[in-house]
Formats: C-alpha cells, sequence, structure tokens
C-alpha cells in the first residue's frame, strides 16, 4: 500500500488517453503513480462504473481526475471508497439527479452544441444509437483553440465519438459532497461555457484556479498547469 495517492485521468468526449500526455510526463517527473485508462464513452451509468472499477482495483489511496465529460464520470465514480479527492478540468461538476444538459441549460449555449456531427452505431438491442463528434472544421476553434494548427488537425481527426444519449442520464451521485475538490477552469472554452465550469466548481466548494486565455483541450495546451492543481491535490491527500 503506498500512501501517495494514485492519480487516474479519465478523458472526456471528442479526445483519448493521449490527450493526457504532457500532464503525465509532469506527473512522472514529480514521482507521482498514474495512469490513464480509456473512457468508453457510452453512457454515464456504464462510465462510470467502468472508471469506478478501475479506481478500486488499485492498492492504495487514488484521486481522480477528469476532463470535460470525464468531470461527470468522477462525480459519480467518486464515491468508490479508496477516492480521496476529485479534479475537475474544464469539466462539468454534476449534482446528483442532474444531467449534462440540464447542467448546461442553466446557462448560453457554447458554439459546440451547434457545431456536432451526428453519427449512429450499432447496439446489441439492434436499433442503432446516435454519437456526436465535432465537425473537423469547427474542431480548432471549437476545441483547441490556443493548440498548434498541426496538432489540432490530427486531434480532429482522431476524436472519439460520444454516445448521444449521455448528455439526458442523470448522475446517480455527487461524490464532492463528502471528497475534496479541486477545479480548474478554462477562461477561453468555447466547448463548455466557463460559466458552466465555475457553476460546478462553487457549488462543489472546489479549490479552484482560472487560466485566462485558456482552450478546452487546456490539458494538452497547458500541461504543467494542470498537472500543478492535481499535485497540489495529491499534497493534501496524501
Amino acid at each position: 500500500m503506498t500512501t501517495t495517492p494514485t492519480v487516474v485521468l479519465v478523458h472526456g468526449a471528442f479526445a483519448d488517453a493521449t490527450s493526457w500526455t504532457g500532464v503525465i510526463t509532469e506527473l512522472q517527473a514529480h514521482g507521482i503513480p498514474v495512469i490513464a485508462p480509456p473512457n468508453p464513452l457510452r453512457g454515464l451509468a456504464s462510465d462510470a462504473a467502468y472508471v469506478a472499477s478501475v479506481a478500486s482495483q488499485i492498492d492504495g489511496p487514488v484521486i481522480l481526475v477528469g476532463h470535460s465529460y470525464g468531470g461527470a464520470l468522477i462525480t459519480v465514480a467518486g464515491v468508490t471508497e479508496n477516492v480521496v479527492g476529485l479534479v475537475y478540468v474544464a469539466a462539468y461538476a454534476l449534482e446528483e439527479g442532474e444531467s449534462l444538459g440540464e447542467l448546461q441549460g442553466r446557462f448560453p449555449l457554447s458554439p459546440l452544441v451547434s457545431n456536432l456531427k451526428q453519427w449512429t452505431y450499432p447496439t446489441p438491442a439492434g436499433e442503432p444509437a446516435v454519437e456526436v463528434t465535432i465537425a473537423e472544421d469547427a474542431f480548432p476553434s471549437v476545441f483547441a483553440a490556443d493548440v498548434p494548427a498541426e496538432v489540432t488537425k490530427v486531434l480532429a481527426a482522431a476524436q472519439r465519438p460520444l454516445a448521444a444519449a449521455a448528455f439526458e442520464e442523470k448522475a446517480a451521485a455527487a461524490a464532492w459532497r463528502t471528497k475534496p475538490s479541486w477545479a480548474l477552469i478554462a477562461g477561453a472554452d468555447e466547448a463548455i461555457n466557463p460559466e458552466v465550469e465555475r457553476f460546478g466548481a462553487q457549488r462543489a466548494g472546489a479549490t479552484t484556479v482560472e487560466l485566462e486565455g485558456a482552450s478546452h483541450a487546456v490539458a494538452v495546451s497547458r500541461p504543467k498547469e494542470v498537472a500543478e492543481l492535481i499535485r497540489d491535490a495529491v499534497r493534501a491527500t496524501a
């Protein structure tokens, strides 16, 4: 058993675990154990159950870090016994019984909403379900405006879709009610209205930092600052 918490990085929609590369490098340089599992992106309840399963199989304390939609997942999965802290990175911090759509609906919609492209995918029930990505031409400005153009072209091509049903599922728990939390607000976020991030962080009583000019892809563009907030959480819970 280790007393230094293991950091579990949960990516959001339209991204994959490689979006944490810079953050992982920073944490490993400071001797902090870290893993970044794949997020299935198939639904709030099932994705949160997967994250909780990952956390529960780690020996010792865990800090869950969620980017974007990943924030909703750590909110639910964070009730897992060995989770000792939550870090929200440009993320949704839901209340119990609240959906992503309901939280977003409190504030003006971001440009993301009008730039989603619909796809379908097969399900075991036989009926196709809907998933969404960001239109490639809109991806740089909506998701990663402060990331070099040659990088955003790759990110846009490699984005992973989110099941549309995830926007309407309600959170089964709000772990921030019993676990300490930290939040990083991306001040120039065009994917999630920064007011949504601020509201969720304030409601959760999170220790909050805001990065002016940071896009939604803040973990890619500002990995040192993101890692520093995570290190704060590690130090506070070790």
